[in-house]
């Protein structure tokens, strides 16, 4: 039976899920009991397909406003957590688009269940694919999957025997196939984003999740890159309410430092209503919302090193002290930034702006 969680501030999830990310930093592993706090407060279902029991689905304005609000929550409390929240966001997302009637229900009673779900398309060659026989098997493995070993299940890419790439529903928590050996970095280190086998893995039919190259369908694909966007905006507004909340009076006093973080806030500003639009392009079907989204990533990920350089500034050594929670979070989005090639993203969007004038009489990219 499903429960109707009480509704709390989102202040008070950012705290919480700021004093758990210092102890899961400390010595890292998966954050069990921050994702409880989210199924608690009801954001673990909140942004199912309706089918499935959830509130609000992404394809609409009304629905974006409420999940960019959400991923900046969690991200404001806790980067990693936020990786993994948007991650399982993002497979919602996926059933809500491709899933059958028999699959939704399957979906609504894993959630009841209070699973996890994540999305892994990074490989290293030859990748993942699927062989036939009967029946089928996965052959394989993930890399860079974040929540390995924790999570209950993932959506996995894997190469068809006719050469198309689809989506295959695999049980993700299976500690003896993650391995996490190579995880070893300086922040996001709770997001446990390790290497998961899939090798022989068997294939019922009922877990391949819609058509062969439903998964790249652009602008879905692409566009949607503003909701890993909204946590790394998070990430920032948490950095630059700290930074303020631990400011000496020398540096307040300063007026080249009051411009500094002066500049920082106007940053993080601008990256919010980057956001937002990049959500509002693709929930109206808008045929720029994959350029707004490549753009989006770029302002964002300036307005990390904005903030992260007026924190260092600003702060000075204690900014990289262990326990500063400026120390962490900047650790955090140093490597949540580097996220799938934001110059290659830059670079694209780029290309169109150069093909088409974007200040001609009704164009719709501004």
């Amino acid at each position: 039976m499903r429960t109707n969680p009480e509704p709390q501030s989102a202040d008070n999830v950012a705290i919480r899920l700021a004093e758990l990310g210092e102890r899961y930093d400390a010595a890292p592993r998966f954050p069990i009991e921050s994702l409880r706090i989210l199924r608690e407060t009801g954001l673990h279902r909140r942004f199912a397909p309706e089918a499935a029991g959830g509130e609000a689905f992404m394809e609409n304005d009304a629905a974006g406003t409420a999940m960019v609000r959400a991923l900046r929550e969690v991200g404001r409390g806790d980067l990693s957590v936020g990786r993994l929240y948007e991650g399982h966001v993002n497979a919602l997302a996926l059933f809500g688009w491709y899933a059958t009637g028999c699959q939704l229900d399957w979906l609504d009673h894993a959630l009841d269940r209070g699973a996890w779900f994540g999305v892994w398309a990074t490989e290293a060659p030859p990748g993942v694919r699927i062989e036939p026989g009967d029946p089928p098997r996965l052959h394989g493995a993930k890399v860079f999957a974040s929540g390995a070993g924790g999570l209950d299940f993932a959506l996995v890419t894997a190469v068809a025997p006719d050469g198309d790439r689809r989506l295959v529903i695999v049980p993700a928590d299976d500690a003896a196939r993650a391995d996490l050996s190579d995880w070893r970095v300086r922040g996001m280190r709770s997001s446990v984003s390790g290497r998961y086998d899939v090798a022989g893995l068997a294939i019922d039919p009922t877990m391949l999740l819609g058509q062969p190259g439903d998964y790249d369908r652009e602008p879905r694909f692409t566009a949607g890159a503003w909701r890993f966007c909204a946590v790394q905006l998070g990430g920032i507004e948490a950095l630059l309410a700290e930074t303020r909340e631990v400011m000496r009076d020398m540096a307040r006093a300063d007026p080249v430092q009051r411009g500094r973080f002066a500049d920082a806030v106007v940053a993080m500003r601008s990256a919010g209503f980057w956001v937002a639009e990049a959500a509002r392009r693709l929930g109206n079907g808008d045929p720029d919302a994959v350029d707004i989204a490549r753009l989006t990533r770029g302002v964002v990920e300036q307005a990390g090193l904005t903030a992260m350089d007026a924190a260092a500034r600003l702060l000075g050594t204690r900014s990289a002290f262990d326990g500063e929670r400026a120390d962490k979070i900047i650790r955090d989005l140093s490597l949540y930034l580097r996220q799938a090639g934001p110059d290659h993203a830059r670079d694209e969007a780029a290309k169109t702006l150069l093909e088409r004038d974007p200040w001609a009489a009704g164009d719709r990219l501004w």
